[in-house]
């Protein structure tokens, strides 16, 4: 066993909006929160005794601002490269997500009233760009960046070798982590099909615990039983026309082969 240890760095509240700080032979950042945060981000690593300018990367999980929003500031902080999926280049090198926002259900809906979502973060150009699954042994991490589409085009998971799936908005606490350990969506997904067929890859894989960008770590047999209620609830919508969708998934629940976004 690698022995790598999650630890979460609250950005907003107490588990609303969370980076994550992996310790293996050396630290990494997984997602850089909201615009303005690179400050608290960087004293929050200090805090547990860990030199930010020690980092060895700084994953970006996807294109939405209260997770890349401060990857520009933390890599002139840092020093550390950032690494981000090809799929997702446009919101980086913009500092914008791809509009609209296409919400998940009332969460979604409400929030996108909020005008912090629609600021620009500064633009930033992954130093590291990822296309597929990749292997950190070089960055001193036991693990690896898995591709998991969906959220957005570019979502990315981080897996370490003892099991600890680093899962941005593969999945959420209900309300934003206001109901701690119940499986929920994020407010949005660009592909709510594609997205459920990589969570169910990653359940595939026997991980032991979830740790989402939006909430406390979620029991994968608990997310398994959740997984299976989305698929029937995006069935129903998939059938009334009411399944909204930027990407192709290619994955149709009711067992067609093809989906038309």
């Amino acid at each position: 066993m690698s022995g790598t240890k999650i630890i979460p760095i609250p950005v907003l509240g107490k588990h609303a909006v969370n980076a994550y700080l992996l310790l293996g032979r050396r630290p990494v950042l997984v997602d850089a929160g909201t615009p303005g945060s690179a400050r608290l981000i960087h004293d929050r690593i200090a805090a547990h005794g860990v030199d930010p300018a020690d980092l060895a990367l700084i994953v970006i999980t996807h294109g939405h601002i209260d997770h890349f929003g401060s990857a520009a500031e933390l890599h002139r902080l840092t020093g550390a490269p950032v690494a981000g999926h090809t799929a997702d280049l446009e919101p980086f090198r913009t500092g914008r997500p791809l509009m609209p926002y296409l919400p998940t259900g009332p969460m979604g809906r409400l929030m996108n009233r909020n005008r912090k979502l629609h600021v620009a973060a500064d633009p930033f150009e992954p130093g590291i760009l990822i296309s597929g699954e990749t292997d950190l042994s070089d960055f001193g991490l036991a693990g690896r960046i898995m591709p998991t589409p969906g959220h957005t085009a570019g979502s990315v998971s981080v897996l370490t070798d003892d099991g600890d799936l680093v899962a941005g908005d593969l999945v959420a606490n209900s309300f934003m982590g206001l109901i701690p350990g119940k499986p929920a969506n994020p407010p949005f997904h660009d592909d709510p099909l594609g997205n459920l067929t990589s969570l169910r890859a990653m359940l595939d894989l026997g991980p032991s615990r979830l740790h989402v960008g939006h909430g406390t770590p979620l029991d994968p047999e608990r997310v398994r039983r959740w997984a299976r209620l989305e698929e029937r609830r995006l069935a129903r919508l998939h059938s009334r026309g009411r399944l909204r969708s930027r990407l192709s998934s290619g994955y149709d629940p009711l067992g067609r082969a093809d989906v038309s976004p």
